[in-house]
């Protein structure tokens, strides 16, 4: 039997500041709200309808640190990851579900200061719902620096840092069967 597949893709605006703790081990944790809207035509009264669908989002390590300094209310960005169930209990110590995204990549997609939103990915392992290893978040990516010296003839070129995926990427294999 095939394995099952766990991915969340969301485009969206932050509905409040990001609100980052720290765990006893010293990891960083960043919560946020992301709120998405579609948009149709009611097609017996024509009048425009909207539904907005709230996400919650959480970020771990370095990568919430990034999530935390840079996005405030009103962010737009992307994000990808994993819905993860987790189980607590309330004041009157009766059992609480609640479902989240667990963040593993995410892309600012406002520009600052004129230039394009940055990016950060996360590889996760410990995410704070039992996993074994800790994740290793990526710093935002950054063009390399210009070098004024000219290069060597053996050496290979510098790795160029990855696009912004344009409008509707599509990053799943076309040829798994479902």
């Amino acid at each position: 039997m095939a394995r099952g597949i766990n991915k969340v893709i969301l485009v969206g605006n932050l509905g409040q500041d990001p609100e980052t703790r720290y765990m006893p081990s010293g990891g960083a944790v960043t919560n946020v709200t992301i709120a998405t809207s579609e948009t149709w035509k009611d097609k017996q009264s024509g009048q425009a309808q909207e539904r907005t669908e709230w996400h919650r989002v959480v970020f771990f390590n370095r990568l919430a640190e990034i999530a935390g300094e840079y996005l405030k209310k009103g962010s737009k960005v992307y994000v990808e990851g994993s819905l993860r169930t987790r189980k607590w209990q309330n004041k009157e110590g009766v059992d609480q579900y609640t479902t989240e995204i667990v963040a593993a990549e995410m892309q600012m997609l406002d520009s600052r200061g004129g230039s394009g939103g940055g990016s950060a990915s996360d590889s996760y392992g410990d995410d704070g719902y039992g996993s074994q290893q800790a994740p290793q978040a990526a710093a935002p990516r950054r063009a390399p620096p210009a070098q004024s010296a000219p290069q060597q003839q053996n050496r290979a070129p510098a790795p160029q840092p990855a696009q912004n995926p344009p409008a509707g990427f599509d990053d799943f294999d076309d040829d798994i069967p479902f």
